[in-house]
C-alpha cells in the first residue's frame, strides 16, 4: 500500500521492537525515529498525544498508536505474510492471550522486579502462575501461531526472550527455569533463532541499564 511508513520509537522499548518485527516480517520500508522515553520530543506528544508513549507508526501521516493495535493494523494494510489467523476464533484467542501477556504476564514479572520482601513472593508467586499458562498455550507447539512460522502471538510474546532473563536479574528472583518451563524456553530458543529476530535484538547491555534505571525509580519514588 502506498504511503510513506515512519516509525516513532524507542531501541530499549520491547513494544517497539515487536513492531519493528512485523513490519520486517511483511516487507514495508519505514522510517526509525529515535524518541527519548525520559525526554518525549514534540513529535511523540503532537502523534500520541492521548498517552504520551512509544511506539507510534506513522502511515500516510496517520498516526497509529500502541504496539498491538499496531500490529493488527499492519497485518490487515499490507497482506504478504499473515500474521493473524484467518479462523474468527483463532484471531480472537490470539488478541486475548496477547492481551494476557502484557496485562499480566509482563506487568506481574515487572512488578515482581521491584517489590520488595513479602510483597516481592506475592508478586513472583503471581507471575510464575501467569507464566504457567503460557507454558501450557505453547506445549506441543514450535510457536505460539501453531504452525511452523511465527505470528502474531508469538511478536507479542516475543519480551519474554528479550527480558525476562534482565528482569530476573535486576529483581534479584528467578521465575522460569526449565524444570517447570521447558516449553516456554523452548519457543523462546526457537524464536531468537530466526535470523530476522536475531537481527533485530535490542544490545542486552542497553535493556539491563534500561531496567535497572526503571526498577530503581519505581523501588525509590515508593518510599
Amino acid at each position: 500500500m502506498a504511503g510513506a511508513v515512519k516509525l516513532i520509537g524507542s531501541y530499549t522499548s520491547l513494544f517497539c521492537t515487536r513492531v519493528e518485527w512485523a513490519l520486517k516480517l511483511k516487507g514495508v520500508q519505514y522510517e526509525y525515529v529515535e524518541d527519548d522515553v525520559f525526554n518525549k520530543s514534540p513529535l511523540l506528544l503532537k502523534n500520541n498525544p492521548v498517552h504520551k508513549k512509544v511506539p507510534v507508526l506513522v502511515h500516510d501521516d496517520k498516526p497509529i498508536p500502541e504496539s498491538l493495535v499496531i500490529l493488527q493494523y499492519i497485518d490487515e494494510t499490507w497482506n504478504d505474510n499473515n500474521l493473524l489467523p484467518r479462523d474468527s476464533y483463532e484471531r480472537a484467542m490470539a488478541h486475548f492471550w496477547a492481551k494476557f501477556t502484557d496485562e499480566k504476564c509482563l506487568m506481574e514479572t515487572f512488578t515482581a522486579a521491584w517489590k520488595e520482601g513479602e510483597e516481592k513472593e506475592k508478586a513472583m508467586e503471581s507471575a510464575q502462575e501467569s507464566l504457567g499458562f503460557l507454558e501450557k498455550l505453547i506445549q506441543g507447539k514450535k510457536f505460539f501461531s501453531g504452525e511452523d512460522k511465527i505470528g502474531y502471538l508469538d511478536l507479542a510474546m516475543g519480551w519474554i526472550p528479550l527480558c525476562l532473563d534482565i528482569l530476573e536479574e535486576v529483581g534479584g528472583m528467578k521465575l522460569v527455569d526449565a524444570e517447570k518451563f521447558p516449553s516456554l524456553l523452548e519457543w523462546a530458543q526457537n524464536f531468537t533463532e530466526i535470523p530476522l529476530i536475531k537481527e533485530r535484538l535490542p544490545p542486552r547491555d542497553a535493556l539491563f541499564n534500561y531496567f535497572h534505571k526503571i526498577v530503581g525509580l519505581k523501588r525509590s519514588n515508593k518510599h
